[in-house]
């Protein structure tokens, strides 16, 4: 069995998140939690991880599009240290590039927009970041 992992999806007033299934096939969204309160979201991700049983945690990295680092990459480098300290989790920095456009994508195409789009893309952004890092895994193209 394979073991569980959390993608996470960092904003300055949410935080977006999305676990795989039993089998590490599939990324299922799980709502978002409040990333205004770094003491409480701490808390929150490690009471996630117990209930869970989340070994791996996986936290996007905002790179700009020539891949370099700005000072928001740098803050989430930070809070993975963390989340990794806090959990007891492996915790990983995934290029996040794009997902927030995917997951806009996604729910337009599933007819959500507006108030509830918005309500809905920190969750839909961690399940595509996920999601792709688990079909890269199954697929042969990613080796942790």
């Amino acid at each position: 069995m394979a073991q569980k992992t959390c993608a996470l999806d960092l904003g300055a007033v949410r935080v977006g998140v999305a676990v795989s299934d039993e089998l590490g096939m599939f990324a299922h969204p799980r709502g978002v939690l409040d990333g205004r309160r770094r003491p409480e979201l701490l808390a929150s991700l490690r009471d996630l991880v117990r209930a869970e049983d989340i070994r791996h945690v996986l936290v996007g990295l905002p790179l700009d599009m020539k891949g370099g680092e700005g000072d928001a990459a740098r803050k989430a480098r930070l809070l993975a240290q963390e989340i990794a300290d806090a959990t007891g989790a492996n915790v990983e920095l995934v290029d996040e590039r794009l997902s927030t456009v995917q997951a806009q994508r996604a729910l337009a195409a599933s007819e959500v927009r507006g108030k509830k789009a918005r309500a809905h893309i920190d969750e839909a952004s961690a399940v595509v970041l996920l999601q792709a890092w688990l079909d890269a895994k199954i697929s042969g193209g990613y080796d942790p």
